[in-house]
C-alpha cells in the first residue's frame, strides 16, 4: 500500500544546534576533527523519519539568521547574538568554533543522503519554513525548537509542529489544541501574541508590564493586535492600566508585526523529491563519506530509515 504524501520541513539550525549539545565532544574524526553535530543530526533525522514517516524531507537553512531588513524595523532583533557586523551581508552570529567547523560537513551528509537544502537570501530557516508550510499540497510536519512557528499550526490544512524544546525523547506534537491549551490562544493569534509578550531570546522587547496572560486575555476579547490596539485608542475593553501600556508601546507594536511574523510568499516551492531507495553507488558514496568521518551507525541508521521510509507502507 503506497503511503499517504506528508511533508517534513526541518529548522536545521535548530536541530545541529541541539545535536552539538547533545552528542560528547569527544566523538571525533580521525583526524581529531570535532563532528558531533553531524553525527547528532543523522540520528535525529533517522529517529524523524521512522517516527513519523515522511514521504519527503526537506532542510531549511538560514542563508540569512538576522535579515536586515527585520533589524531595520527592530534593531534589538538578536543583537546579543551578533560577534561581527557585516555591511554588505549577514552578521557573524556566535556559533562555537567546533560547530561552525561542522556545517559544510551537514551539508554534505544531507545530500549524502538525498535531502534537499533549501534557504532564500536575505531571509532565515523560519521564513522558508512559513512559505513551504503554507503552499503545501499535503500535510506538513515543522520540526523545530521554536515556539515562533506555532503561528504555523493549523488543523484545518493538517499543519503541526514536532516540537523537540524539551529533548528528542520527548517530542510533543504541537497542534491547534496544544496551542490553546498551553496560552489560552488560537495559533493565527499567535503571532500577535508573541508580538506582546516579547522575546528576550531575539532580542523583542514585547510591550512592557504585558504577559503571557495579559496578552491571551485582550486576544481573547479583541481577536487580533489590531483590536486590541482600537479598543486601547477607544478606552475601551480593558483596564486604564493596561490601555496606558499599549499605548505607550504605539512605536514597537508599529513595526513588530512584520519582525515576528514569518514569511509565507517567498518565491520558493517545495522540491518534488520524495524520499528513496539510495542505489548501491550512493550507499557506497554514504559509506565512504561515513568512514572518511568517522560518521559510523548515524550514517548507517539515516541511509537505513530513508530507504525504509520511501518503500509502501505493509
Amino acid at each position: 500500500m503506497t503511503r499517504a504524501d506528508r511533508l517534513m520541513l526541518l529548522d536545521t539550525a535548530s536541530l545541529y544546534f541541539r545535536a552539538f549539545y547533545g552528542v560528547p565532544d569527544k566523538v571525533t574524526a580521525p583526524d581529531g576533527s570535532p563532528i558531533n553535530a553531524a553525527r547528532g543530526l543523522l540520528d535525529i533525522i533517522a529517529k524523524l523519519v521512522t517516527l513519523y514517516e515522511p514521504t519527503h524531507v526537506i532542510a531549511c537553512w538560514d542563508d540569512d539568521w538576522r535579515p536586515q531588513w527585520r533589524v531595520d524595523l527592530i534593531p534589538s532583533y538578536k543583537t546579543h547574538r551578533v560577534v561581527e557586523v557585516v555591511v554588505s551581508g549577514p552578521d557573524v552570529e556566535e556559533i562555537p568554533d567546533p560547530l561552525e567547523a561542522q556545517i559544510p560537513l551537514i551539508r554534505e551528509t544531507l545530500a549524502a543522503i538525498g535531502i534537499p537544502i533549501i534557504g532564500v537570501a536575505e531571509h532565515e530557516a523560519d521564513d522558508v519554513i512559513g512559505t513551504l508550510a503554507t503552499t503545501a499540497t499535503m500535510p506538513v510536519d515543522i520540526v523545530t525548537g521554536d515556539r515562533d512557528l506555532f503561528q504555523l499550526v493549523d488543523d484545518a490544512r493538517d499543519v503541526r509542529v514536532i516540537y523537540t524544546a524539551r529533548g528528542m525523547s520527548n517530542l510533543e506534537i504541537v497542534t491547534d489544541a496544544t496551542v490553546v491549551a498551553k496560552y489560552g490562544v488560537l495559533p493565527s493569534q499567535y503571532a500577535d501574541f508573541a508580538t506582546m509578550r516579547g522575546d528576550a531570546s531575539d532580542g523583542l522587547p514585547g510591550v512592557a508590564g504585558v504577559g503571557e496572560k495579559t496578552a491571551a486575555t485582550l486576544l481573547q476579547t479583541h481577536v487580533d493586535l489590531d483590536g486590541i490596539r482600537a479598543a486601547a485608542e477607544a478606552g475601551e475593553g480593558m483596564s486604564a492600566g493596561v490601555r496606558a501600556k499599549i499605548l505607550a508601546a504605539s512605536a514597537y507594536l508599529d513595526v513588530a508585526p512584520t519582525v515576528v511574523a514569518v514569511a509565507t510568499a517567498l518565491p520558493i516551492s517545495a522540491p518534488d523529491i520524495p524520499l528513496r531507495v539510495l542505489d548501491p553507488a550512493e550507499v557506497d558514496a554514504a559509506s565512504t563519506l561515513a568512514e572518511k568521518w568517522n560518521l559510523g551507525g548515524s550514517m548507517t541508521r539515516a541511509v537505513a530509515a530513508v530507504s525504509k521510509a520511501a518503500l509502501p507502507s505493509e
